[in-house]
């Protein structure tokens, strides 16, 4: 399957709705986004760790140090109750692009 570039907006969605089974450090997200997209997106770390600061800034997600599997010092994210209430309201909204676009695309 070809590697899709992320639409504006998206990265968001995809990072909070990744972190609602438990919190992951930064490769930990970036390889469940291309597990649950089935590969179509492949996050690198310049987009993931900005995006990670900017949504732990707006209080969507807080961190915490810990091991890794491989031992290794790293930063671990939690969805917190701001960033549920984010991903609902941007689950709703992505719905609604679905919907739309479907509409137009049908009807063009």
């Amino acid at each position: 399957m070809s590697q899709t570039n992320l639409l504006q907006g998206t990265l968001d969605l995809l990072i909070l709705k990744t972190l609602t089974l438990g919190k992951l450090h930064g490769l930990g997200i970036s390889n469940r986004i291309e597990q649950i997209t089935k590969g179509t997106f492949q996050v690198k770390p310049g987009s993931l760790f900005p995006a990670l600061h900017r949504m732990e800034n707006a209080g969507w997600l807080e961190s915490s140090w810990g091991e890794s599997a491989n031992n290794r010092r790293a930063k671990y994210y939690a969805l917190t109750k701001a960033g549920r209430r984010q991903l609902k309201s941007e689950t709703d909204e992505w719905s609604r692009i679905v919907v739309a676009m479907g509409l137009a695309l049908r009807n063009a």
